[in-house]
């Protein structure tokens, strides 16, 4: 079992989050719509999927980002809680610095990431009659 699970996650990695992301919508309305089939069972399992490819980009990210910060305090994700990891607060570059222009392109790169951000969802049981 663990060889076909890593053999699904290699699969998976070769995707790109945004082929990815593009599908969001389509499985959070499937997965929102509870239906006791097989094929609602599989739009969860696919919507999960999505997810934990953007959760690890994510994480990927930080920990990048961590590493390329030296002397700096490394902040404490909770896994467990399957929240995306904060910014840590950074001291302010020198203005036309290298290091300005890389905290100008980061800021650009988050505004696009927040606006990409999926919705919460709700999950409730269709009521039967």
């Amino acid at each position: 079992m663990e060889k076909a699970l890593l053999k699904l996650a290699r699969q998976i990695n070769a995707f790109d989050e945004a082929s990815l992301m593009s599908l969001w919508e389509k499985y959070a309305e499937i997965v929102a719509n509870f239906e006791p089939t097989k094929r609602w069972e599989e739009a969860v399992i696919v919507f999960n999927l999505i997810q934990s490819t953007r959760m690890k980009n994510q994480l990927f990210n930080y920990n990048w980002a961590q590493s390329r910060m030296p002397g700096e305090e490394p902040s404490d994700i909770d896994l467990m809680a399957l929240t995306a990891p904060q910014t840590p607060v950074q001291r302010e570059p020198v203005q036309d610095s290298p290091e300005a222009l890389e905290a100008e392109e980061a800021a650009r790169e988050e505004e696009k990431k927040k606006a990409r951000r999926g919705k919460l969802l709700t999950l409730t049981p269709k009521n039967r009659k």
